[in-house]
């Protein structure tokens, strides 16, 4: 499987959303995307950063870009995570681990002794033609969103 690679077009993608919607990264064309990954729905690091996605929301709009945060976890855990959280933005969800893929995503982790394969927290930003042009790896939730909003006002102004 084909995997993006930073400063070349993202594969045109299509995924379930929230609100019963789909989402085609060819749609969003003519905006920024922030694409965000968490590892779990309701947990704390996961919490902290979807709030802080979301007390900036304005910020982000204003710089032309939407944003997605992406897990593995079911629709109706992201309805209720969104709802619970008054998410400004939609979550996507990849059960089936494709968007995990395309982006790799997927780590193995350590669990209580035992190894797992799980979500590395990650964040990727893809211009208006559809280009990745930054990433970020293992990520700190702390100061996060700041770090990509100054991205983008670089890149932008």
């Amino acid at each position: 499987m084909k995997i993006v690679i930073l400063n070349e077009m993202v594969p045109d993608f299509e995924a379930e959303m929230t609100g019963n919607q789909m989402i085609k990264l060819s749609d969003c064309q003519g905006k920024n995307v922030v694409l965000y990954f968490y590892p779990k729905d309701n947990t704390p690091g996961c919490t902290l950063e979807s709030q802080d996605f979301r007390d900036n929301f304005e910020k982000f709009t204003a710089l032309n870009t939407l944003i997605f945060g992406v897990s593995r976890d079911s629709l109706s855990s992201h309805d209720s995570f969104k709802c619970g959280q008054n998410l400004p933005f939609e979550l996507i969800t990849d059960g089936n681990e494709t968007l995990c893929q395309l982006f790799d995503v997927l780590k193995p982790k350590n669990v209580y002794g035992k190894e797992v394969i799980g979500v590395e927290r990650s964040t990727f930003l893809i211009d208006a033609k559809g280009v990745l042009i930054h990433e970020w790896r293992k990520v700190k939730v702390d100061g996060h969103c700041m770090e990509i909003l100054e991205k983008l006002e670089s890149t932008v102004n």
